[in-house]
């Protein structure tokens, strides 16, 4: 049981590059710096410590006129100097502020105590609502999402980029969890209340497409899913589709939170005509 459990950990361990391919120091005045970033008056760079007493790097891409915010949490063979590129692009295409952090001291509970800190730093320093807030986890980076998502029950949405059921699944077919397993997804979706986008390539050969169909079936708020064809574990980026539909995805949401805020206003400001044909009004089913 000890080797299946080290087994599980050994295949789900962050191995990003050795060295970095960044450096975060204090400027002369205290000002936390991303190597690379100095020119980029939109990116706002923190140590945060987290409740396990480790300290984690976090990268906020701001964009002025966002939509949302968007969490990132990013799997375990890359660092935040390699996606760089890709957070410009995702900020520009998709308008929104985009907060990422690096795994310093990776296990599982690590990485909850990491996503937990991040957003305590979004509700608390920038004033971000749970309403505009969309969780984003891929491949492993799924586990901490997925916690977090199933804690907080007023969030936008949750997107899942080649996520995993649970650590023991991606080795074994098992039809059970077990106590040893790690990121155990496939139980904690049942407790998502928002909608959830899930992106999974066809030809993962890392973690099975049955894994991204199987948290999609379990989802209470199902949106319409996006299986790339031909795609695998790490380049479903590359694809034309996986922009076009996560804007869908996030006008969709756009729409639901307007929806919403009339439905509310209506309910708490009636008109007069809607307070005498009250019985009449019909809104939509959330």
């Amino acid at each position: 049981m000890g080797n299946v459990t080290g087994t599980v950990a050994a295949k789900f361990a962050f191995f990003p590059p050795e060295p970095p391919t960044y450096d975060v120091y204090r400027d002369d005045d205290g000002t936390v710096v991303f190597s690379g970033l100095t020119a980029d008056k939109n990116v706002d760079v923190h140590l945060l410590d987290t409740k396990a007493g480790n300290k984690i790097v976090a990268t906020f891409w701001k964009h002025p006129f966002a939509r949302f915010t968007f969490l990132y949490s990013h799997g375990n063979a890359a660092d935040l100097g390699q996606m760089h590129d890709l957070f410009i692009e995702l900020r520009a295409h998709l308008l929104m502020t985009i907060p990422v952090m690096e795994h310093l001291q990776p296990s599982e509970f690590n990485t909850y105590y990491d996503i937990e800190a991040v957003y305590s730093c979004l509700k608390n320093e920038y004033g971000i609502k749970q309403e505009e807030l969309i969780l984003y986890g891929q491949s492993v980076g799924s586990g901490p999402t997925l916690h977090l998502a199933s804690k907080l029950h007023k969030l936008r949405g949750v997107v899942l980029h080649s996520a995993i059921l649970s650590g023991i699944r991606v080795l074994y077919p098992v039809k059970m969890t077990f106590w040893f397993d790690i990121f155990k997804n496939i139980d904690k979706i049942r407790h998502v209340n928002c909608p959830v986008f899930v992106i999974h390539g066809t030809n993962d050969d890392i973690v099975d497409w049955s894994h991204g169909k199987r948290l999609w079936e379990l989802s209470k708020e199902k949106y319409d899913p996006l299986w790339v064809k031909g795609g695998g574990h790490c380049n479903l980026e590359t694809f034309p589709e996986y922009i076009k539909y996560l804007r869908k995805f996030l006008n969709a949401m756009e729409k639901l939170s307007l929806t919403k805020q009339t439905n509310k206003q209506l309910t708490q400001n009636p008109s007069i005509t809607e307070s005498r044909h009250n019985k009449c009004l019909r809104f939509g089913k959330k």
